[in-house]
């Protein structure tokens, strides 16, 4: 099974970013990567793909959002073209930029009905083949040499099956995230085979049904925000979105991956790295820490944390950091008297 196409899903404006993400996706909003460059998280995913050897990328927005995804690497590109291009990080990003428009195609998701809704919605880029899901709102930093992504690519070529990355998953935050119970194949460290998938459940059903002998205690396989696929999925995710009894209630990928399971092999592997969520309240913060940590720009994020750390604790026990002088007590004074 060879997967040469990606998709990533990219309608969702994220009502926790809101208002920053109104005017443009969430997927637009801009980190600075591992490499030191400043870049939005499509492009950060995109490359994800690309390293992984993804060949062509469809990139699922909602009506009207392709042209701000095009104009967005246009004015990208004809900055480092005009202005930075004979800097060595500019010739390098101008690169990648055009190596990216090279392989972008767009599909509709024309009403926002779901992540399911949006993996169908590019059937027709998809077509017969095998394809790789992304969401647009994760970011992954991979904890060996081989991408998160290639590392599910190289699984589902090596089994030709599909493969859902998984991670183990503290029970606080199942409610976040489909689950899998699954059982574990031999010989094979971390891949297992899936049994049920059930979307965000709540820690009582989730004992119930979904323990996985051999994780900790308290820790369920929670799916890691990127699949293979195969075609067939996309039938019976059609099978939910024409069903006349459904009256336009979202439709989810993990019970169509559940009925999959059923009848299809489903693997699950256990990605060496880290899902970063910017949907969750402080996951922008939370992917920016971790890039920064783990990428060239490691020293001056340690330095700059611990710094921060360091004043809200002296400010807190009423000293300046490094003289031990306290801080005057300005509450009750004029405005004019608290120090800058």
């Amino acid at each position: 099974m060879q997967v040469n196409k990606a998709v990533i899903t990219a309608a969702g404006r994220g009502a926790r970013q809101f208002p920053a993400a109104d005017p443009v996706q969430k997927s637009m909003l801009p980190l600075v990567d591992r490499d030191g460059a400043s870049k939005p998280v499509l492009q950060i995913i995109a490359e994800e793909a690309i390293e992984s050897g993804i060949e062509k990328i469809c990139v699922v927005c909602g009506p009207g959002d392709e042209d701000v995804y095009r104009r967005h690497f246009q004015a990208y590109a004809a900055m480092l073209k005009g202005g930075a291009i004979d800097t060595p990080w500019a010739a390098k990003q101008a690169t990648r930029v055009a190596e990216i428009q090279d392989r972008l195609e767009f599909a509709i998701q024309q009403t926002p009905e779901g992540y399911g809704h949006a993996v169908w919605s590019a059937k027709s880029f998809i077509k017969d083949d095998p394809f790789l899901v992304l969401l647009g709102d994760h970011v992954y930093i991979s904890g060996v040499q081989r991408r998160c992504a290639k590392q599910l690519i190289d699984t589902a070529t090596e089994h030709n099956s599909a493969v859902s990355a998984v991670k183990a998953t503290p029970e606080h935050l199942i409610n976040l995230y489909g689950t899998i119970q699954g059982k574990r194949v031999h010989g094979k460290p971390g891949l297992y085979q899936v049994t049920e998938v059930i979307e965000k459940p709540n820690p009582s059903l989730a004992e119930l049904r979904l323990t996985v002998p051999g994780l900790r205690q308290g820790h369920y396989l929670c799916f890691f925000g990127m699949h293979v696929l195969q075609p067939a999925i996309l039938e019976l995710l059609e099978a939910v979105i024409k069903d006349p009894s459904r009256d336009k209630k979202p439709v989810g990928l993990s019970p169509s991956l559940n009925r999959f399971a059923q009848g299809n092999r489903l693997l699950a592997l256990e990605a060496t790295g880290q899902r970063h969520n910017l949907g969750t309240k402080f996951g922008v913060v939370d992917a920016q820490i971790a890039m920064a940590l783990s990428g060239i720009d490691r020293d001056e994020m340690m330095e700059l944390l611990l710094g921060t750390v360091l004043r809200i604790r002296h400010q807190a026990d009423g000293r300046e950091p490094g003289t031990g002088a306290e801080i005057p007590n300005t509450t009750n004074g004029p405005r004019g008297d608290a120090r800058a």
